[in-house]
């Protein structure tokens, strides 16, 4: 039973089915008649249409032909009277205005534009030069002549299609309409072009201007010719002299009214009175020094004690120089110190050091990576080893093992040997290692030259002669070694860290106490001779520090060694570089050494 009712519903819901699609095929099938009916209908009103105005252009040519043949009868009688002329006129009008009350009665306006057509074409025979020629032969009354048409609108005239067509000549008319802009931007460049138009267009001749008077004679702008003017040798030299003078005048009256405002001196003419009248070299000393020269009548101080206690003491003293204020001399940086503001540079922690380091690595491997992904770089090849040569290939290990054993022993001999490369590439060549070590030992000194003085009591040793000599130059300092009996001073110049790595040297590498074998023979000769009644006295062996500073300059050029005989020969040796207090410091150091009392 369920099986019959389940049969049942198939074949009515199967039923529904195919009506519906037949239902929606007769609904496409009476959409589609009606569509074709429809475009039946519309085909027989435009054949009707298009046989109408076939029919009413018919029409008017026939008017047009009559209307030409009668203008022609009228143009070939030339000796027609003014009633006759009149006539046919009448009778045109009023051909015209029946022709004009049928199609407006029909209503059709391609009738009424043949119309507007042919009375245009009349009007235009009327006017053409033949007709004027035969209207002032006959001689037309004043009436008939002012009766002729006015002048008027030309008529619009369209065609079938709607377009415009030329009264004369019957030629289709190209309407161009004005483009009118309304955006304010493309109003601005109109605009603009406009002005530009106005700029650029040629200006009126004079001459045509109305102002214009031909009796007025005018001469056109002239230019009187230039000549050559020469300057006289030395001008610009004598004016470029005077303004260097008084660039520099300038410059030392504000230096002497600053000075004075700091000192408290009101008059700039009296701290220009103390100012030294010639520059001195480094080292030298002044007949009267700056201070006393301010209050002193006498250039010398030779000449100040020379005079007799009876003298004035107006002729000594200038007391109107003198006043109760105090002078505080201007401070001056030391040429040692930098403007640059001292920068502590920046200890870093191991973790700190490698966690830069992993940062950059990887910024660079991710720059590679772009590259490679914008295909401005090959990808590289895999970094096949022994070690993993199965885990890369695969399949094509165990295909032919030896074939690719190979590949990857040639692909490890090529890193190889582009590692060796990029390495022998970065290394540095033997000119460029003898720089760079130069350069790591040479020092700035352009701001302050450190000098140290040794004062050392036994130079005989040539090794330790040869090891203060060498070690002078290898440092690349300027200095002077004299040997001079127990005498023996040692002068270097350098900068901080040459000072530093020369001063271990002499205080502490070299063992002063302890002597060669060439050198003991030559003390126990030495020995032998200084012998006397209360015994034998050694030498004493010694390395003082006698004094280091700072000076401006260098004094030598280079590091030079001199055995002196006598201890003028020695002195003179520092005098011809300006240094005699330098040998000053070590002789009478070794002097109170000898004596036992206290060195410096």
């Amino acid at each position: 039973m369920s099986s019959r009712h389940r049969e049942r519903d198939h074949n009515s819901s199967r039923h529904d089915r195919d009506h519906g699609s037949r239902s929606h095929h007769d609904r496409d099938h009476s959409r589609d008649d009606r569509e074709s009916s429809r475009r039946k209908r519309k085909e027989d009103r435009d054949s009707e249409h298009s046989s109408r105005k076939k029919r009413r252009g018919e029409e008017v040519n026939e008017e047009e032909q009559k209307t030409e043949t009668s203008t022609t009868q009228v143009v070939q009688q030339s000796a027609v009277s003014a009633e006759q002329i009149k006539a046919m006129m009448t009778k045109a009008k009023a051909q015209i205005t029946q022709f004009k009350s049928s199609t407006v009665a029909r209503a059709d306006p391609a009738a009424n534009n043949r119309a507007a057509d042919l009375q245009a074409r009349i009007q235009q025979s009327w006017t053409a030069p033949h007709m004027a020629n035969l209207l002032n032969s006959v001689k037309l009354p004043p009436s008939s002549a002012n009766g002729a048409p006015s002048a008027k609108p030309t008529p619009l005239i369209l065609d079938d299609f709607g377009r415009t067509v030329d009264a004369t000549t019957g030629e289709v008319v190209e309407m161009k309409s004005a483009y009118v802009p309304t955006l304010k931007a493309n109003i601005r460049a109109k605009m603009r072009e406009q002005f530009k138009t106005a700029i650029e267009k040629p200006p009126e001749e004079i001459g045509d201007s109305k102002y214009f008077d031909n009796r007025v004679s005018m001469s056109g702008p002239s230019r009187p010719r230039r000549g050559f003017k020469f300057h006289e040798k030395g001008k610009f030299e004598q004016q470029a002299a005077k303004l260097r003078t008084k660039a520099q005048l300038e410059r030392l009256q504000s230096e002497i009214s600053l000075a004075a405002k700091k000192t408290g001196i009101a008059s700039a003419a009296k701290l220009a009175s103390i100012l030294p009248k010639r520059e001195l070299k480094e080292g030298e000393v002044p007949e009267v020094e700056w201070w006393d020269s301010f209050v002193m009548s006498i250039d010398k101080y030779e000449d100040f004690l020379s005079i007799d206690e009876s003298s004035p003491e107006k002729l000594l003293l200038k007391y109107e120089s003198i006043n109760n204020l105090v002078e505080h001399p201007i401070q001056l940086k030391p040429p040692a110190d930098s403007d640059k503001p001292v920068e502590i540079p920046i200890m870093l922690t191991k973790e700190e050091r490698k966690k830069i380091r992993r940062q950059n690595r990887a910024e660079a491997q991710k720059e590679q990576t772009e590259k490679i992904r914008l295909g401005l770089i090959a990808p590289p090849e895999p970094k096949v080893k022994m070690a993993n040569l199965m885990r890369v290939l695969g399949t094509d290990a165990v295909q032919d093992p030896t074939k690719v054993e190979a590949h990857v022993r040639a692909q490890m001999a090529k890193r190889q040997k582009a590692h060796e490369e990029t390495n022998a590439a970065r290394k540095l060549t033997p000119e460029q290692r003898k720089e760079k070590k130069v350069k790591k030992l040479q020092e700035d000194t352009s701001n302050g030259v450190k000098v140290a003085v040794y004062g050392v009591a036994d130079l005989r040793d040539p090794a330790k002669k040869f090891k203060i000599e060498t070690n002078a130059k290898q440092l690349y300092m300027t200095g002077l070694i004299v040997a001079f009996k127990d005498c023996n001073c040692v002068v270097v110049e350098g900068g901080p860290k040459q000072q530093k790595k020369f001063k271990r040297l002499m205080l502490h590498r070299i063992k002063w106490g302890e002597s060669s074998k060439r050198s003991k023979n030559m003390e126990d000769d030495d020995d032998e001779s200084d012998e006397d009644d209360s015994g034998t006295s050694k030498i004493n062996k010694y390395c003082q520090l006698v004094w280091e500073g700072e000076v401006t300059q260098r004094a030598f050029s280079d590091v030079r060694f001199k055995s002196c005989p006598t201890e003028a020969f020695a002195r003179e040796q520092f005098r011809r570089h300006s240094v005699e207090h330098y040998w000053n410091l070590v002789y009478s150091n070794t002097i109170l050494q000898a004596s036992g009392m206290d060195t410096i």
